[in-house]
């Protein structure tokens, strides 16, 4: 299957394995590659010492003997500690491919395009695109209703036509809600270049996240996905989990003056994200009580834990099945 972004990323099939928070690995990464899609993650998932140079040298060599590759998602905002360390290691390295999101992108694109490397920018509607258009980004990550995380509040059938439209020579990756073949073609029809899918990933064997967290994805229906401001201050998708619902759903009124106030916004901001990201990281640990589990409403049509192999090659294979049905109905 050719596609602006097969052909922009080199890759065989139109799909991003998403960057996912604690989730994403070298293990998932190296199976996304083998099976000729490009795999993402997170550069705030190896924040000590030398983690992701050694990372990054794995998939470099892993690369070269693919028809898969290899992207980093990086947090430009000025609250990530880790932004300058991180870009430097991968402009370094030389890695294939960049999303970034929440922030300023205008760095990141400039050096990454100075040795050919290519920049995604997650975006959410047209103003978001917009800006990151006059920077010169390479193609745009539309994060729709539905997507884990941090969710767009628009309807990825509005959102890609629309940004198709208004920049027709622009790649568009559709991310939100897709978990099987039949989903990827919807996206495929309405103009996307690919598809970006996270949540169905999480239900893998080789997500290194408990084994409670993978069968909450596979148990929860899209029903049981809510909007929490507690992790990073922006709303973000969770399993509405029994901790979930004692913490609450949003800030208060003094932590939302923080995040407001001019002189105290970048440094309370900070601080909600740092105490996010260790309250995830102890929710996906073996026995921990306190779950907090980012997902998509696509856990809805999630009902197995296979390897990202299989699920992979079963996605194909179902996106050549329902092009087939679509087929038989117009020719009917």
């Amino acid at each position: 299957m050719k596609t602006k972004l097969t052909q922009l990323l080199n890759i065989d099939f139109p799909m991003i394995m998403a960057p996912m928070f604690l989730v994403s690995n070298e293990a998932m990464l190296t199976a996304a590659m083998n099976s000729g899609i490009a795999g993402t993650f997170p550069s705030l998932n190896y924040r000590n010492a030398g983690e992701i140079d050694q990372v990054l040298d794995n998939l470099n060599q892993v690369k070269v003997k693919t028809t898969g590759t290899y992207g980093v998602n990086l947090i430009v905002q000025k609250t990530n500690p880790l932004y300058e360390k991180h870009l430097k290691v991968c402009v370094e390295k030389k890695v294939p491919f960049y999303i970034t999101s929440l922030g300023n992108p205008k760095e990141v694109i400039q050096q990454a395009h100075n040795y050919g490397a290519k920049v995604f920018c997650d975006i959410t509607n047209s103003e978001h695109a917009q800006k990151c258009f006059e920077l010169g980004c390479d193609g745009f990550i539309a994060v729709g209703q539905g997507a884990g995380g941090h969710a767009g509040p628009n309807s990825l059938q509005i959102v890609v036509p629309a940004l198709q439209r208004k920049f027709p020579g622009i790649p568009v990756i559709a991310a939100g809600g897709i978990a099987n073949g039949a989903g990827i073609l919807s996206m495929l029809s309405l103009g996307a270049a690919g598809v970006s899918i996270g949540t169905r990933f999480i239900a893998s064997t080789e997500a290194a996240v408990s084994d409670a967290y993978k069968k909450a994805i596979v148990d929860s229906k899209m029903e049981d996905i809510v909007l929490t401001e507690k992790i990073s201050g922006t709303p973000c998708t969770i399993i509405n989990t029994p901790f979930a619902k004692k913490i609450g759903y949003k800030q208060n009124w003094i932590e939302r003056a923080l995040s407001n106030n001019s002189k105290t916004k970048k440094y309370f901001k900070m601080w909600v994200q740092l105490s996010g990201m260790k309250r995830l990281e102890q929710s996906v640990k073996p026995g921990n009580y306190q779950s907090l589990w980012c997902a998509g409403q696509s856990v809805e049509l999630i009902d197995d834990i296979i390897s990202c192999k299989d699920i992979i090659e079963r996605m194909k294979k179902e996106t050549a099945a329902a092009y087939g049905q679509l087929t038989e109905l117009m020719n009917s």
